[in-house]
């Protein structure tokens, strides 16, 4: 194959919709705005549901192709195993097939792949790229802060032997917000759990790659940007490249079936409601809420009297992230859990849809006023792209570190009063609670702050992806290294 053709990357994309939706807009972005071509390496163990199968796979230009490893073997591993033990262990025991298929990619793109980049949860997959020659990166699809702490916990892990949560001071990580303890990620709160030394083990990789490529921009977290290229030029850590915000864009043609099903259905609702009106929830792809729960949110919401859409999934008592590779049938209605009577008594002031919404284009629709969120980073950034105030409602992984950040720091979050544990114990939002917290956001003097402070957020995420924005110039920068690379890749894969 002649060096003349366009540059190649491989991406690997963690399983789960929240991983690959963003790795497949990142992509996007380096075909389109820099000629590259792809290859977007995803797992066939823990695969996504179909209706996000279709949905983030319809609309990729031939320019970037897609390949599935196999199946890998979980079925020893515990039925109370974490999501984030299940995703390391399905990635560990891939590395071979990996091998391979990278082995084959670089010989079919030969001598034009100049990068392989993967999702932080397969870093374990950086030392079989950098032993075919090819520049292992990550692509890092949370915020600086969840980095910084990654970087940091084999230094933590060292030197503390208490849980997390009864840290005796605030964790003060450069250029974070501070935290307490038990604020920090939901996945190393008990040492005792094998997804710890997972976690650990993971994060050791790290530092082997060349560079983070960041789903964030500099408006959003200037201090720790700052903070992160000080350290980077002392040689303390690999440079950060902030690239975003990337996510998906609202478009009005959806294709696939469900979403064109959810198009005329929730997105017809909200054109006969007011702008402004309607408070949007949405837990992401894999966050559930209690039984208890789901029925003190319904009774806050029917007391505020305030419009909502509510996309729901089964209820569990026992995971906050039971529905993230739990993909259940058409025949499963998690809208018998709520209370009798809901339905018809607020039917005409909300609306709840099953499982999943097109949430993009739910958010930047103008009758949606507020957001009750898991705070995802993706569903973070797609709030701030739309110029929505959160409600901030964490569940598992990072969540509550986000919402520490998005209500003490960006300010664009209001947090509803909950008991002080921490960890992975399930708290109870109370109906008084939700009631205050929804009437706040969607009328109150501290939600029209958060309004403001999101919106000029927006700006700033605009003012990133323009032409001479931060962020632009940033991934230009990364781009230009790789294609650099890539004039002299021949001689380089040719002696191996």
């Amino acid at each position: 194959m002649p060096t003349t053709k366009a540059p190649h990357v491989i991406l690997l994309a963690c399983p789960g919709a929240g991983h690959v939706l963003p790795m497949v807009v990142f992509a996007k972005r380096l075909a389109e705005d820099h000629g590259f071509t792809a290859t977007i390496i995803t797992y066939s163990t823990l695969s996504l549901p179909t209706q996000f199968h279709s949905t983030i796979f319809a609309s990729l230009p031939s320019s970037i192709t897609t390949a599935t490893l196999p199946a890998v073997a979980l079925d020893d591993l515990p039925a109370d195993a974490r999501v984030e033990t299940r995703m390391l262990t399905a990635v560990t025991r891939g590395l071979p097939d990996l091998r391979a298929l990278l082995a084959e990619l670089v010989h079919d793109h030969h001598p034009n792949v100049v990068a392989f980049l993967a999702d932080m949860f397969c870093a374990q997959a950086l030392p079989l790229a950098a032993g075919l020659g090819l520049p292992p990166y990550v692509v890092y699809l949370s915020n600086l802060m969840l980095l910084s702490l990654m970087l940091h916990l084999p230094e933590l892990d060292a030197t503390t032997t208490c849980e997390y949560r009864d840290l005796p001071d605030l964790l003060r990580l450069p250029g974070c917000v501070p935290l307490r303890g038990a604020d920090i990620l939901d996945t190393i709160q008990d040492r005792s759990n094998p997804a710890y030394k997972l976690m650990v083990e993971m994060t050791r990789h790290l530092a082997l790659a060349e560079g983070f490529v960041v789903n964030t921009f500099d408006g959003m977290e200037h201090d720790t940007v700052v903070a992160f290229k000080e350290m980077s030029d002392k040689g303390a850590c690999p440079p950060v490249y902030p690239v975003g915000p990337f996510v998906r864009r609202p478009c009005l043609s959806l294709n696939d079936v469900d979403a064109a099903a959810a198009r005329y259905g929730c997105l017809r609702w909200l054109d006969g409601q007011p702008d402004g009106s309607v408070l949007y929830i949405c837990f992401g792809s894999g966050g559930t809420l209690s039984v208890e729960q789901t029925g003190e949110l319904a009774a806050g919401l029917e007391a505020s009297g305030h419009r909502f859409l509510w996309v729901m999934h089964l209820p569990s008592d026992k995971d906050g992230s039971a529905a993230y590779f739990d993909h259940h049938g058409d025949d499963d209605d998690p809208m018998s859990f709520l209370p009798e009577g809901f339905t018809e008594r607020t039917k005409g002031v909300g609306m709840c849809v099953p499982q999943w919404a097109p949430q993009v284009e739910v958010l930047n629709h103008r009758a949606v006023g507020g957001f009750v969120s898991h705070c995802g980073w993706n569903s973070t950034l797609e709030a701030v792209e739309a110029g929505v105030p959160v409600v901030a409602w964490p569940l598992f992984a990072e969540q509550r570190m986000n919402a520490v950040m998005l209500s003490e720091r960006a300010r664009m979050a209001l947090r509803p009063r909950e008991d002080e544990a921490g960890g992975r114990g399930r708290v109870v939002v109370s109906r008084e609670e939700v009631e205050a917290a929804v009437r706040e956001v969607m009328e109150g003097e501290k939600g029209e702050a958060a309004r403001k402070k999101v919106s000029a957020l927006k700006k700033k995420a605009a003012e990133a992806l323009a032409p001479e924005g931060p962020s632009r110039k940033t991934l230009a920068a990364v781009v230009s290294r790789w294609k650099g690379a890539h004039c002299g890749v021949g001689n380089e894969h040719g002696s191996r």
